[in-house]
């Protein structure tokens, strides 16, 4: 069964939103708004490892107060160093065993996996949740076809152990859909930080994770 302490929605940053002049607030309202439910992923392929860190630091404590979980996407360091609840690894990262004697066992583990062997290692290495995706064309990836919720539910097929959060592209309308097959919920990029207004459009996501399944005819 899922880990109950890890939310169904997470928040990705890249460089370019974290470079936003009104990025720290828009990210505390986006926190404040979904408090223990969201996980907010401090991330920058092109930002410098001093940058990453003063923003981890700086959105801690709100973190903190609205329960968030907020983690360093592909920096370790960055994770040890600003005291954060955890870290997503890359694959430039250290395996999950290695992060694990680093972090310690009470913090938050992520990796991504791109099929069900892959699930399955993570799974058997300690992670606590994975990333599977591009599930749908993305503005990162123009022309690449996504994988689509047939090919990611036969991925998960007899995958129970481990929380799966599907990304690419997935906007709330699609949201039920992913559920559906299979994922225990998303991580989104574009769909928060390029919306007028974070913190609504995460009610928007939340409140689609949160709807019950509809019964089929």
């Amino acid at each position: 069964m899922p880990c109950p302490d890890i939310p169904r929605l997470h928040l990705v940053t890249d460089s370019d939103t974290l470079e936003h002049p009104d990025f720290a607030a828009r990210a505390v309202s986006a926190m404040e708004a979904g408090g223990a439910r969201v996980a907010v992923h401090v991330r920058g392929p092109r930002s410098t490892g001093r940058s990453l860190y003063e923003t981890a630091v700086a959105l801690g404590p709100a973190a903190r107060s609205s329960g968030a979980l907020l983690l360093a996407n592909d920096r370790l360091d960055v994770a040890l160093a600003a005291n954060l609840g955890g870290a997503h690894l890359g694959e430039r990262s250290l395996p999950v065993p290695e992060a694990r004697a680093l972090l310690g066992p009470d913090r938050v583990i992520g990796a991504s996996a791109h099929d069900r062997e892959g699930l399955l290692a993570l799974e058997g290495d300690g992670a606590n949740y994975a990333f599977v995706g591009t599930l749908y064309e993305t503005a990162s990836h123009p022309g690449r076809a996504g994988l689509g919720t047939t090919a990611l539910a036969r991925m998960l097929d007899e995958v129970r152990g481990i929380p799966v959060m599907a990304i690419g592209g997935i906007v709330p309308g699609r949201v039920g859909d992913v559920l559906e097959a299979g994922a225990f919920g998303v991580a989104v990029l574009r769909g928060v930080w390029s919306a007028k207004d974070p913190a609504a459009a995460v009610l928007d996501y939340l409140a689609a994770l949160e709807s019950p399944p509809t019964e089929g005819l």
